[in-house]
């Protein structure tokens, strides 16, 4: 059975990028602790609009803004869900679910579960 891997993409205001790699490295650490096997957020370094569709075009990235390319690996779907279940009762989080307390636009995020089908 192949890896399972959450990713996300998000749009994070060049002001924001110190605050957000603080948050981002808090919720690795508690990822981790959980069992997941790896946590990785990048800041986008060469990506360029697209002509029909792009990372800057998915969230609608704003100038004064950079995209977040982002991904949690698990050892299957069903260790994903038990992670993701220990993950979001963990109070050391609490602080970080407030919409409004983000430093970025959560409303311009997306995420989705993958199942790995080629590892090399």
């Amino acid at each position: 059975m192949g890896r399972y891997v959450d990713g996300f993409v998000l749009p994070v205001p060049k002001k924001n990028a110190a605050k957000y790699r603080k948050l981002a490295s808090k919720a690795g650490k508690v990822w981790r602790d959980h069992g997941a096997l790896e946590y990785v957020e990048c800041m986008a370094d060469d990506v360029k609009p697209g002509k029909w569709t792009s990372f800057p075009q998915s969230v609608k990235l704003k100038p004064d803004e950079a995209v977040w390319f982002s991904w949690i690996v698990y050892k299957s779907r069903k260790h994903r869900d038990a992670v993701m279940k220990k993950v979001m009762a963990d109070k050391r989080l609490a602080d970080m679910m407030d919409p409004k307390k983000m430093p970025f636009d959560a409303k311009r995020m997306f995420w989705g579960g993958f199942k790995a089908m080629v590892e090399r």
